[in-house]
C-alpha cells in the first residue's frame, strides 16, 4: 500500500510541477508509449539475460511480497518465542529423546499445531527441527552447531539477496536504456532535419522523453523497491537469528524461560515483545 503511495506522490510531484511551470504535458503523453515500450522492452530483456531462472523467480516473489505488509510482527515473533520455549521445556522435564516424534513429524505434532502461522512456514519449521535434530542425537557441541547455523544463514542471506542484486542492477541500467531511446529519437529528428522548426522542436522534446522516462523509473520506481526488499530480507534473517540465539542458550545449560529471553533480545525494538508480554502468552499457551 505505501509504495503506491509513494509512487503516487512522486508522479503528482514531477508532473504536478511540471505543468505548474507551463509545460506541455500533450508532448510527454504523446511520446511515453513509444518510450515506454522501448525502455521497457530492452529492460526486461536484459533483466532475462542477466539472470538465472531461480532468480528470476525469487524476484517475482520478492515483488509480491512488496505490495504486503510485513509478516514479521510482535505476534508472530511471540507465537515463535512461545513455539521455542514449549519444546526446550519439553526437552527438559522428559529428556531430548520425548521431542524426537515432534522433531521428525512436525505436521503431526501438537506443539507445533498450536502454532499454525509458524508451522505454515516450511522454512522457519525446517530449520527449527533441523538443529533439534543434531542436539536430540548429540554428536555435535554448542560451538560446532553454532558454526553450522552461521554457514546455513549466510548462504541464506547470499540466497536472498539475489533478487535485490537483481532489482539493484535493473535500476541502474535504466537511466541508460533510457539514453538509448532518447539517441534513437535524436536519429528520427535529424531524418527530418527538412521540417519546420515546430515540428522538430516537438520531435526532440518526444525524444527528451526517453531520458526523463529511464531516469524516472530507476529512482522512483526500480531502486526503492530493491531497498524496500532488501529490508524484508533482513527481517527474514533476524527470524533466523531468534532461532540460533534460543537454541544456542538452551545448549549452554539455561532454562528454557531464560533461553527465550535471550532471543527476545536480537530482534528489533520496533517488533520485540516485552517480558511480561511473552510471559504472558507463554502461559496462556500451556
Amino acid at each position: 500500500m505505501f509504495v503506491i503511495i509513494g509512487w503516487v506522490v512522486a508522479l503528482a510531484a514531477v508532473f504536478g510541477v511540471f505543468i505548474a511551470h507551463g509545460g506541455n504535458i500533450g508532448v510527454v503523453m504523446k511520446a511515453l508509449p513509444f518510450e515506454m515500450a522501448a525502455i521497457g522492452g530492452a529492460a526486461l530483456g536484459a533483466f532475462v539475460a542477466t539472470n538465472p531462472p531461480k532468480v528470476l523467480k525469487a524476484t517475482m516473489r520478492g515483488l509480491a511480497q512488496c505490495f504486503k505488509g510485513s509478516k514479521y510482527t510482535k505476534e508472530r515473533y511471540m507465537e515463535l518465542m512461545a513455539l521455542m520455549y514449549d519444546l526446550l521445556q519439553k526437552a527438559r522435564k522428559e529428556g531430548l529423546m520425548s521431542i524426537e516424534n515432534d522433531v521428525e513429524q512436525p505436521e503431526n505434532s501438537p506443539i507445533f499445531q498450536k502454532y499454525p502461522n509458524i508451522a505454515a512456514d516450511h522454512h522457519v519449521v525446517e530449520f527449527v527441527t533441523d538443529y533439534l535434530r543434531m542436539m536430540v542425537s548429540g554428536n555435535l557441541n554448542a560451538h560446532e552447531i553454532e558454526s553450522l547455523m552461521d554457514s546455513e544463514m549466510e548462504t541464506h542471506h547470499h540466497e536472498a539477496h539475489a533478487a535485490v542484486a537483481a532489482l539493484q542492477r535493473l535500476a541502474g541500467g535504466l537511466p541508460a536504456f533510457g539514453i538509448v531511446a532518447a539517441v534513437l529519437g535524436v536519429v528520427n529528428t535529424m531524418g527530418s532535419v527538412g521540417q519546420p522548426p515546430a515540428v522538430l522542436g516537438g520531435m526532440i522534446g518526444s525524444a527528451l522523453v526517453g531520458t526523463f522516462l529511464g531516469i524516472l523509473l530507476a529512482y522512483a520506481f526500480a531502486e526503492p523497491l530493491a531497498g524496500l526488499l532488501e529490508q524484508k530480507v533482513d527481517e527474514q534473517g533476524k527470524e533466523l537469528q531468534c532461532i540460533k540465539t534460543t537454541l544456542l542458550a538452551s545448549m549452554q545449560g539455561y532454562a528454557p524461560q531464560v533461553a527465550v529471553e535471550f532471543g527476545r533480545k536480537v530482534l528489533y525494538s520496533t517488533e520485540r515483545p516485552s517480558f511480561a508480554e511473552l510471559e504472558g502468552h507463554v502461559k496462556g499457551k500451556k
